[in-house]
């Protein structure tokens, strides 16, 4: 029989476990258990617009497995931390369908910090707890962008660094607003905002607003800043001191800027108008919340200009509408420089600290009324345009045909409409039959489409472009008995390495829009184009990036490499040590 103190151990165990499962971590756990999961298959995602934006992380694994450093050996548009995420779950799962694998990545980080706010917050309030992590499970494991870039449905495989972004964000917002514990505060606060720097510069500039703001109303005490500030920095020189990737990384900022020149202002007014189904219910829910603590607003006011002090600044920074006001900012700012994004998911938070003050306190049923449905306005624009399209693409799978492939592994699993299907074969023996017409569309500065990179049935037919390209070249490889050591693409991204297990050019840009993301080539990327064995050209359909692209490299392979056709969609710079029984030339 058992003594009583071992029936009171094993009801204590009991009751514990039956805590535990009735807190919001088990809810996470299990999340991200069933994530594992999923991932340890490969799940076809339906064809979506822009869809090749998260190519560039097979790219760069294969880049970083090779020994590459982001920003130290090859130019990147963004931080690497996403990159070395994306790397390490691949290892872990390679069965793993890529735009899942690089949607999820991200929970290495967030998933341990959302913990550490939840577990602060459940102390005063499970319910509390729940609200704040049931929308962050959503915008995290559901792959998709608030905005609509494209009418048709299909997955979102871009905006991927925006939305880990604006989950880092959200996760951000919800400890300077909500938890209490000092130490889970600056330990939160100083990864989140280490990891925004290393995954895009934007984010760490509106968490700086964020923070600041925190600040300047006493959420976070001078002593809790510098805690977290030394962090923050340590986090930056210990990378900086092994890798010296802060100071590479840097610089590939600077070179986008040089790049990037546009005015800001344009930028802004277009973030705001794409948002304005929840700018305009936050803008009012300001004013409403303006009003009705002015009177405490001014006294704070009167207080501060007769005893400066931290204390009394605090009480006039510490109003909701300042922390919406500073939070809509910040948002705004991050938005002006986004394709695709969860834009303004961090609101929230703060937005439930908005009610629930309101609602709990002894303001007036008419305003705390006001309040929540305003702030209900603002809350659920994010929240339904992602399950919504979601659900469209999803469900709309149901109807779709898997894209055969031979050579894309992983990256090959997806699925399109049969109509969609047809449409890109038959655009693709146009492209290759009438090239005369797309060289004039070329010459013009036009695309074939307006909308041609969005296009469902460009990005079906691209891969299966590319994986004819893989085809033609193991058999020009079998037939004059030489191997593609190193390989690159003359496109957007270059995903031919990771596919055929070979390397690609160090210093070479990744994510090569010619506009606003490939600096002049120096030196290093002149000699790494120089130096490689097959530089592929994409020619169904010729375009007018492409070709400014290539006029960026052509003068690095000419002479050293003779252009020609690979097949009926690409042509090839093959180095002269390695040319010999070539197909016939197809021309410049």
């Amino acid at each position: 029989m058992h003594s009583r103190t071992e029936l009171d151990v094993q009801a204590r165990q009991a009751s514990v476990a039956l805590t535990f499962v009735r807190s919001p971590l088990f809810l996470l756990v299990v999340t991200l258990g069933v994530l594992a999961l999923l991932l340890s298959i490969t799940i076809p995602q339906p064809i979506g617009p822009m869809f090749w934006d998260h190519y560039l992380y097979l790219d760069a694994a294969n880049r970083i497995q090779d020994g590459q450093v982001p920003s130290v050996d090859f130019f990147t548009p963004v931080g690497a931390l996403g990159y070395y995420l994306f790397t390490g779950l691949q290892g872990i799962f390679p069965n793993g369908q890529p735009l899942l694998l690089a949607s999820w990545c991200l929970l290495l980080v967030t998933g341990p910090a959302i913990a550490l706010v939840v577990l602060d917050v459940q102390k005063r309030s499970a319910l509390l707890a729940y609200a704040i992590l049931l929308p962050f499970l959503v915008f995290s494991v559901l792959p998709f962008n608030t905005g609509d870039f494209y009418s048709y449905p299909g997955s979102d495989g871009f905006g991927i660094y925006n939305r880990q972004v604006c989950q880092l964000l959200y996760v951000l917002a919800a400890a300077l607003v909500h938890v209490r514990d000092r130490r889970i505060l600056v330990v939160v606060v100083a990864g989140a905002m280490a990891a925004l720097f290393f995954v895009k510069i934007t984010g760490v500039i509106a968490g700086t607003v964020l923070c600041l703001m925190a600040f300047a109303a006493g959420r976070i005490p001078f002593k809790s800043a510098v805690a977290a500030a030394l962090l923050f920095f340590a986090v930056l020189g210990v990378v900086e001191s092994s890798m010296g990737a802060v100071s590479a990384y840097i610089d590939d900022i600077l070179a986008l800027l040089a790049v990037n020149d546009g005015s800001l202002l344009p930028r802004l007014l277009q973030a705001a108008s794409l948002n304005a189904g929840l700018l305009i219910p936050a803008g009012l829910l300001a004013l409403v919340l303006f009003a009705a603590h002015l009177r405490s607003f001014a006294r704070s006011l009167r207080q501060l200009g007769g005893n400066p002090s931290a204390s009394a600044l605090a009480g006039v920074f510490d109003q909701s509408f300042l922390w919406l006001a500073a939070f809509v900012f910040a948002g705004i700012l991050f938005e002006s420089q986004n394709t695709g994004s969860q834009a303004f998911i961090f609101l929230l938070p703060l937005l439930l600290k908005i009610v629930v003050d309101e609602v709990s306190g002894a303001a007036p049923k008419p305003r705390a009324i006001t309040v929540a449905i305003l702030a209900l306005a603002a809350a659920l624009p994010p929240a339904t345009a992602i399950v919504q399209k979601s659900a469209r693409a999803w469900i709309g799978a149901v109807n779709n045909v898997p894209l055969e492939s031979r050579n894309l592994k992983t990256m090959g699993a997806v699925n399109l409409r049969p109509i969609l299907e047809l449409r890109a074969e038959r655009l693709r023996d146009i492209y290759a039959a009438h090239r005369p017409t797309f060289d004039a569309m070329a010459d013009a500065g036009e695309l074939p489409s307006f909308l041609l990179y969005s296009d469902f049935d460009f990005q079906a037919g691209w891969l299966t472009n590319v994986d004819e390209a893989i085809d033609a070249m193991r058999a020009y490889e079998t037939a004059n008995g030489v191997r593609f050591e190193t390989i690159l693409n003359i496109d957007f991204t270059n995903p031919f390495p990771w596919l055929m297990d070979r390397r690609a050019p160090e210093h070479v840009a990744i994510g090569a829009d010619p506009f606003r993301a490939v600096p002049p080539p120096d030196e290093n990327v002149r000699a790494a184009i120089r130096s490689l064995d097959i530089a592929l050209v994409p020619t169904c359909p010729v375009t007018n990036v492409n070709r400014m692209l290539l006029s960026l490299y052509q003068p690095s392979l000419e002479p050293g490499h003779t252009r020609v056709m690979l097949t009926k969609c690409y042509d090839a710079f093959i180095r002269d040590e390695l040319k010999a029984a070539a197909p016939a030339a197809s021309g410049s």
